[in-house]
């Protein structure tokens, strides 16, 4: 593993993205059916009556997000549950249900001990993970990878956004067989995700505007992180990685929920980042918005390229390209990625090596 000319592995791997994206998709996508193979994935998806995923810290926000895009294209319903809770509840599960493990490492102590009490009580298991012949994988009935490839810094990027894609792929998989993802609706996600590399590679390549932005905020003692929707993830996501390696403590919040506690926090002193590309959720994140600069917070707005309107409502606007609805998250983490990097390069913090962490979490 070598840095390539990039100061830290983060900053490189945060730059491969695009490339691994790539990665992601090839040789999955059938464009002449509108639909995908996923290393030969046969799940009897008419016998799954509802779907767990399981998952730890970055990859559980990767299960939130799927969760969104599940029901969304195959009307399934879905839970998210933190591997670490699981098994401590007697879970209720049965024959009907599928339980879907995300790991990066596939090493994940509490997600492999929430997959046995799964089998246990008869569900069967789809893995998801990074690493081929992993402990995950081989305890699952099913699974399949993403192609993050190797991913030395601690804080996950790269394989954050290819489970993203994961995801997406496998919503688009069970929508297709299910019959409620119609054939053009899944070849318009299956073009616009063909489209997605080049659009990663725009938002990586813009760093510069990050870096102004770090310095500007980074003396800050806290951020909130706001986001509605399937950006709600995203939001938690920005959080977590901001605490991990600059040690600042951040929040991530459904925007609306911040009015039912979080606004207390907000004065002239707190970075408030709001996730508000176009969509059904414009008009009530842009309402958030005008919440906080009400109370004086700073307000950083992650938008789409051609919003003409939200400078009016921001102190400071990150722009990245239109997409579909279901592939914005994985636009929208990539500024955030880059904020955090430069606030914790600025303050000098060991950004490939955060303290007390580990990138493969082995212990309970």
């Amino acid at each position: 593993a070598e840095k390539q000319g990039f100061r830290h592995f983060m900053l490189k791997e945060i730059h491969e993205q695009p490339r691994v994206i790539s990665d992601t998709l090839t040789g999955r996508v059938r464009m002449e059916e509108a639909d995908v193979d996923l290393d030969g994935l046969q799940l009897p998806v008419d016998t799954i009556a509802r779907i767990t995923i399981l998952a730890c810290g970055t990859s559980w926000h990767a299960g939130l997000a799927g969760k969104y895009m599940i029901e969304q294209l195959a009307r399934i319903p879905v839970e998210v549950d933190l591997a670490s809770e699981f098994r401590y509840r007697d879970p209720i599960l049965g024959p009907g249900d599928l339980v879907v493990a995300v790991s990066q490492s596939g090493e994940t102590l509490d997600t492999m001990e929430a997959i046995r009490e799964a089998k246990k009580k008869g569900a069967q298991v789809l893995a998801i993970s990074n690493v081929v012949e992993s402990s995950i994988p081989r305890l699952a009935d099913h699974a399949f990878y993403t192609h993050a490839g190797p991913e030395i810094g601690v804080a996950s990027t790269k394989a954050f956004t290819t489970q993203l894609v994961a995801m997406t792929l496998f919503a688009i998989y069970l929508g297709r067989r299910t019959g409620t993802l119609a054939r053009e609706r899944a070849r318009e996600l299956l073009a616009e995700l063909a489209q997605l590399p080049g659009k990663m590679r725009d938002v990586v390549e813009s760093g510069a505007q990050l870096q102004v932005l770090a310095r500007r905020y980074g003396h800050a003692s806290g951020f909130l992180f706001l986001g509605r929707g399937a950006q709600y993830p995203i939001a938690l996501e920005g959080a977590l990685k901001l605490k991990e390696i600059s040690y600042i403590h951040a929040e991530g919040y459904a925007a609306g929920e911040m009015k039912h506690g979080p606004i207390a926090l907000i004065d002239e002193h707190l970075p408030v980042v709001v996730l508000a590309p176009r969509g059904p959720h414009y008009e009530k994140v842009v309402s958030n918005l005008a919440e906080v600069r009400a109370r004086q917070g700073k307000v950083l707005a992650v938008a789409t390229k051609g919003d003409a309107d939200i400078g009016g409502h921001a102190d400071d606007v990150i722009l990245v390209p239109d997409s579909a609805l279901e592939l914005q998250p994985i636009l929208t983490v990539l500024p955030l990625q880059l904020l955090s990097y430069y606030v914790a390069d600025f303050k000098g913090t060991d950004i490939d090596q955060p303290r007390n962490l580990a990138k493969s979490v082995t212990v309970e």
